[in-house]
């Protein structure tokens, strides 16, 4: 009996000394494991941590580091993210003294956030956003002297922000969005939060007067983000002392009275004010005096008797005057009536008539006949007013009309047909060739398709307003040639392929060879042009389908935005502008095997992924942070990181380098290699990834418009 006895006892101090094997770190680790509820998910995400184990660095979700050489490896990093796990924090997660980040985002954790985790003063970054998370945001929070970065947002919290809030002096983020927390925010936080760039309260219960010391958020950038709350009264006009790279968004609140006209209210579009019913004032389309109280009726009756006694000159012009108006009105009249009688007889007596002779680019402008009609031409478009019916008819059969855009840029139209030609691709946007004209000048030709015959008109009125675009990053648009059967759109010819060739490397190389110098003056001019559409452009264009294939770059690598405005005028042609009919002389005995066409769209924003949708700005401002993020890791939009056993997820480009920052990856880890050596560009290249993340907000309200990034590109490297 003794015996069995004291074997019994051998077996539990040989368990004792197994689970004594484990780290301190892993037994705070196991705590959290043992909060969580069991479930094939918990199962999974936990399947390979061992008690048995003598630390838990080789855990899924933990990161660890050697603190001095002579210790063993301590817990730095927790990422458990987007797993459904069901449970709640324990206060365990407090011991551990060295940990620096907590990622538990995108599960089911309830309950509070246990005061004793702030007993882990190495913590600087804390995700725990997209969970069913209460209670309130306690003050103690402010004992982490590193916390950086707070993201609680899409829970349930609640209560009001405490004025200590003010004491988290390194906070850089804060984004309490989607919660419950209500009452009036204080001022005397904002102030002392020297270091913040982001903030969202948006999507809350915040009521009360915004405050003023919001203004002192000198490092804030990105968006001031305080839509879906109660807000009311005026809007502090110390807003304005705010970067002008800071949008707004203030959208269905309360506010009232005029919106501010100074500082970083001049960048803000319309839709950062929406449904606040008594807001007015630029940019809203609603005029102060429209929400003014009404002049009582004596008042009116008043002013309108002091109207009358002022006499009834000021009500109109006095007769003489009209009647000397009219007769020069009449004189004006009959002398433009000689002049264009004049100009209709000497163009009927001229054996060469302007409208059937040679354009001077070489074109018929009519075909058989000989008809000398009246004709307008402004910049060598027709004008709408003076075309009639007939001409409509000659528009729509024969050869066709090859029209300069630009007076400067003449070629005969046979020069162009007898020119040899190659393919230089072919897209669902059509064939574009290179075409070397007799004087030696490359140009680049563009077949649209051999529909839209009828629509004559509205293809010149849509080039016309594609033609006056004129920028140093677009790519210019010299001419075009119409006929029933064929479109042409006559550019530019940019000498050094485009961006997307460039990131790949030339042909014989493995990687590509463009310095971070190089790719930021890419970056800026792309962003100049794409500003230059947006606010300065005829029609305010939408690029639509950005993306490095239809960025061009020359010789010194400057870059040319092409391809806007193609989508419209396809369409007006109605026909497949890839189809293999057409001509271009010399063409069809140098073509090259056509380009495939291209892989599903990476570069387009998550809403014109949707059917029907129609492009917008922010669509275009979107592509460009994923040209920016393809720019500085040197990855396709499609990459997706390399699955490990314990994971499925597949990520896209945005997605991982959004990861990443979460998670506190090293910068090694996703920019470029070949950036690498470029030590001096690691605060530049730093920047220009926080930029990208703002355009690939999956948000387009929460995405900068393309001024703010043009100007915030500009500061970067200068």
């Amino acid at each position: 009996m003794n015996l069995f006895l004291l074997f019994f006892l051998l077996l539990q101090l040989q368990n004792l000394h197994s689970s004594l094997s484990l780290s301190s770190d892993g037994l705070s680790l196991l705590a959290l494991k043992s909060a969580v509820d069991s479930s094939p998910d918990s199962s999974t995400a936990f399947s390979d941590w061992n008690e048995d184990d003598d630390h838990p660095c080789n855990w899924s979700g933990i990161s660890c580091m050697n603190i001095s050489s002579s210790s063993e490896p301590r817990v730095v990093g927790i990422a458990i993210s987007g797993k459904n796990l069901r449970g709640y924090i324990p206060s365990e997660l407090g011991t551990l003294i060295f940990l620096r980040r907590l990622n538990l985002h995108g599960n089911k954790f309830y309950g509070s956030i246990p005061l004793q985790l702030f007993n882990a003063t190495s913590l600087h970054s804390i995700f725990l956003y997209n969970n069913n998370l209460s209670g309130s945001l306690s003050p103690s929070i402010c004992q982490l002297p590193r916390l950086q970065n707070l993201d609680l947002s899409q829970n349930t919290f609640s209560g009001s922000l405490s004025s200590d809030l003010g004491n988290c002096k390194q906070l850089q983020r804060l984004i309490l969005a989607r919660n419950k927390f209500s009452g009036e925010i204080s001022t005397g936080i904002w102030s002392k939060l020297e270091d913040l760039v982001q903030l969202d309260l948006s999507a809350n219960q915040f009521n009360g007067s915004i405050p003023k010391d919001l203004g002192e958020l000198k490092s804030l950038s990105g968006t001031l983000n305080l839509s879906f709350n109660q807000f009311s009264g005026e809007i502090p006009k110390s807003l304005s002392k705010l970067q002008v790279t800071v949008s707004f968004d203030l959208r269905n609140n309360n506010l009232t009275g005029e919106i501010p006209q100074t500082g970083a209210f001049l960048n803000q579009g319309p839709t950062a004010f929406l449904n606040n019913p008594t807001l007015c004032g630029f940019p809203l389309q609603k005029s102060c005096q429209d929400i003014t109280s009404p002049k009582s009726p004596s008042e009116n009756q008043n002013h309108s008797s002091r109207e009358n006694k002022n006499g009834d000159s000021k009500k109109g012009l006095k007769p003489g005057l009209i009647i000397l108006i009219s007769l020069a009105d009449a004189a004006g009249v009959a002398f433009l009536g000689m002049v264009i009688v004049y100009v209709y007889w000497k163009n009927k007596d001229s054996e060469a008539c302007s409208c059937t002779g040679k354009s001077k680019l070489g074109g018929n402008l009519t075909n058989s006949s000989n008809i000398c009609s009246f004709c307008v031409c402004l910049n060598g478009f027709p004008s709408n007013e003076s075309e009639n019916e007939s001409e409509k008819g000659e528009r729509t059969s024969g050869e066709g009309d090859l029209v300069a855009i630009d007076k400067g840029f003449s070629f005969e139209l046979d020069e162009l047909l007898r020119a040899s030609a190659y393919v230089l691709g072919k897209s669902g946007l059509g064939i574009v060739y290179k075409v070397v004209l007799g004087n030696g000048i490359p140009v680049a030709v563009r077949r649209l398709g051999e529909g839209g015959g009828q629509r004559y008109k509205e293809f010149a009125a849509e080039i016309q307003a594609i033609g006056r675009v004129k920028h140093p990053n677009i790519v210019k648009l010299r001419a075009y040639y119409w006929a029933p059967d064929e479109k042409l759109l006559i550019c530019d010819f940019i000498s050094n392929g485009n961006l997307a060739t460039a990131l790949k490397g030339r042909p014989g190389q493995t990687t590509s060879s463009l310095s971070w110098s190089t790719r930021l003056r890419i970056a800026k001019g792309t962003a100049h042009g794409l500003a230059y559409l947006h606010e300065c452009s005829p029609r305010k264009f939408v690029h639509g389908d950005l993306k490095p294939s239809n960025i061009l770059i020359d010789n010194e690598f400057h870059p040319y935005i092409s391809d806007f405005g193609l989508n419209r005028l396809i369409s007006i042609t109605g026909s497949d502008p890839s189809s293999s009919g057409g001509f271009i002389g010399g063409a069809l005995p140098y073509i090259k095997p056509a380009v495939q066409s291209e892989k599903t769209n990476y570069y387009n924003a998550p809403e014109a992924r949707i059917p029907g949708s129609r492009p917008t700005q922010k669509w275009d401002v979107y592509s460009f942070g994923v040209v920016l993020l393809e720019l500085l890791t040197g990855k396709s939009p499609e990459f997706s990181p390399p699955t490990t056993s314990t994971s499925t997820e597949v990520s896209d480009l945005v997605r991982w380098v959004r990861k990443g920052f979460e998670q506190e990856s090293p910068l090694s880890d996703m920019v470029d290699v070949m950036l690498l050596q470029e030590v001096h560009a690691k605060k530049e290249v730093l920047a220009v990834f926080h930029l990208a993340l703002a355009c690939t907000e999956p948000d387009p309200e929460v995405r900068p418009r393309m001024k703010n990034v043009c100007e915030s590109l500009d500061r970067i490297g200068t």
